[in-house]
């Protein structure tokens, strides 16, 4: 599991490319037969990837509980959500089996053990990307299909950010404890994300980016509104956004990406708007 810290604003003005990148970027989620993990003392997020392949691959394949989460199996005081991006696959749930095709979610309550991920093909693996949360309660796992989901329509092709929002571990569509997570995508011809940018200090996100070819990339852009750094995004990377922190994207064409949120509230609008010409 990777450990990242938190770091303080007046800290981050100063961090070169490499900094930032260390710092804040999630690479390399999805490996054959495995899970990768990072966890973030940031609200104490876990963002990680299960990609199996020819083989079943158990949630706490490379995790020692007690010495990272200091509990005796990993959902005991937490909770979790997951979108498959790939491939048709199962995720077994204790006793319950969940078939999740692309653009499928799950919402997986406290309290759940035995968690195990298999993919239907293995030259077509299923892609499962996850955040998880502490919990303080346990509510029922419940499957999301895109059409469960709430869709949000904004933006316009005139601003180049014309987009649907597919809110996934949402009140309206299920109760959590703290954890929300969606989908955003752009319609063909539009760039950009969550412009006008905003903060909100009561929360924190993470954002990972995919449907993108090797040909183009994402501008991430960062940091307190008048001291905003960008780092540069590819195809199924994922980036960790402080509370104090703006979270905008630019792509070189279109995109997709995955939000998750954890927090004081889950109060989706509850957001500090940046105006226009308070950004530099």
């Amino acid at each position: 599991m990777d450990i990242r810290y938190a770091s303080h604003p007046d800290d981050v003005k100063f961090y070169t490319t490499e900094e930032l990148r260390r710092e804040f970027l999630i690479q390399n989620l999805f490996q054959e037969n495995d899970v990768h993990m990072v966890y973030s003392h940031v609200d104490r997020i876990i963002t990680a990837g299960a990609m199996p392949t020819t083989e079943k691959v158990h949630l706490e394949k490379n995790v020692d509980c007690e010495k990272n989460l200091g509990v005796s199996y990993f959902l005991e005081r937490r909770e979790m959500g997951i979108i498959n991006i790939g491939g048709k696959g199962t995720v077994v749930v204790g006793d319950e089996t969940f078939e999740l095709d692309n653009r499928d979610g799950l919402y997986i309550g406290m309290g759940n053990k035995g968690i195990n991920f298999t993919s239907e093909d293995p030259a077509k693996p299923a892609k499962f990307y996850i955040n998880c949360a502490p919990a303080h309660k346990s509510y029922p796992n419940v499957k999301i299909s895109i059409d469960d989901a709430t869709p949000l329509h904004l933006g316009s092709d005139e601003q180049s950010n014309k987009r649907t929002i597919y809110q996934y571990v949402h009140p309206n569509v299920l109760k959590s404890c703290q954890l929300l997570m969606g989908m955003t995508i752009l319609e063909p011809q539009n760039v950009w994300n969550t412009m006008p940018c905003h903060t909100h200090e009561r929360r924190m996100e993470v954002y990972f980016y995919f449907d993108m070819d090797d040909d183009n990339v994402v501008f991430h852009y960062m940091g307190q509104p008048q001291e905003t750094r960008h780092i540069v995004m590819r195809n199924e990377e994922a980036v960790i956004s402080p509370s104090w922190s703006i979270h905008s994207g630019c792509g070189t064409k279109n995109y997709t990406f995955i939000w998750g949120m954890v927090g004081e509230n889950q109060t989706f609008t509850d957001m500090d708007g940046i105006d226009m010409k308070d950004l530099f």
